[in-house]
């Protein structure tokens, strides 16, 4: 570490991200404003430099017959080294996600795209290419309010808090590159829900909704395979989760096209009082 210290830093920044404090110093300040894009959603500054982790970003030189590499440290230990500025960005925005995402103290991050509806949040548990960015998007176009395609961020009252990084779309066959979804004005949820429902969904062609309650033990168990930090903080992860498992009902199954699979959702994310009213008195 101490030779990377000598290396010559140029600027830097220090931020607190869901309560990891983060630094990232740059030995080009016009790296700056790139490493800035690479932080988690809603990061600030902080006010002091210290910090818990520290990544070293090396800026090769782009002039000359001789190309120098670009380097990124996280500690000590080197993450990247290529001639691809932009490939350091992405790793550097990758590396900070999965990191924040561990360290977090008081909030426990679960692979999960997350919408709002109705004053209840619908939590979509899935590891990436499962789907869920399509699925929030289309829920977003039928009303909900977009909270997340990546994370659920949970803290200890098992509430779900906005990560709302731009949507983005995988490219489909024939797309030369993911799009980025356009949202409706104020579709992002700003404040933290209660859980209404959470359905583990996988999709296969041509199939009809079907869907099962899981037991609490069963949801926790399915849960925890999506959830980031239980291998370092098992103790806090089991009691967020009990909390969710404990207050809202957990469901798994298949879907087919995406139309169905919203309809069912949101009439499921609607509360039992609710649908009640809505069959003006009758169950539905």
């Amino acid at each position: 570490m101490e030779k990377i210290d000598r290396l010559g830093w140029a600027a830097g920044v220090a931020a607190i991200s869901y309560g990891h404090r983060v630094g990232v110093r740059v030995s080009d300040p016009v790296a700056l404003k790139r490493v800035a894009a690479c932080m988690p959603p809603g990061w600030k500054r902080a006010a002091r430099p210290e910090v818990q982790s520290l990544y070293s970003l090396v800026v090769g030189a782009n002039g000359g017959k001789v190309k120098r590499f670009n380097i990124l440290y996280r500690g000590a230990e080197r993450i990247a080294r290529t001639h691809d500025l932009d490939s350091v960005y992405e790793t550097l925005q990758e590396d900070l996600k999965i990191h924040v995402a561990a360290a977090a103290p008081k909030r426990v991050f679960v692979h999960a795209g997350v919408v709002g509806w109705r004053g209840k949040a619908i939590v979509l548990p899935g590891r990436s290419f499962a789907g869920k960015s399509t699925l929030v998007a289309a829920l977003v176009r039928a009303g909900a309010t977009y909270y997340s395609d990546e994370y659920a961020v949970l803290d200890e009252r098992g509430r779900v808090h906005p990560y709302a990084r731009p949507l983005v779309l995988r490219a489909r066959r024939g797309e030369e590159a993911a799009r980025v979804v356009m949202l409706p004005p104020r579709a992002a949820g700003k404040r933290p829900l209660p859980v209404g429902l959470v359905a583990l969904t996988h999709y296969k062609a041509d199939a009809r909704w079907r869907s099962k309650e899981l037991t609490p033990g069963q949801a926790m168990l399915a849960l925890m395979e999506n959830t980031v930090p239980v291998r370092h903080r098992p103790e806090a992860v089991l009691k967020t989760l009990r909390e969710v498992v404990t207050r809202a009902p957990v469901i798994k199954g298949v879907r087919g096209e995406v139309e169905e699979a919203v309809e069912k959702l949101l009439k499921r994310g609607v509360s039992r009082r609710e649908r009640w009213l809505q069959g003006a008195g009758g169950w539905r």
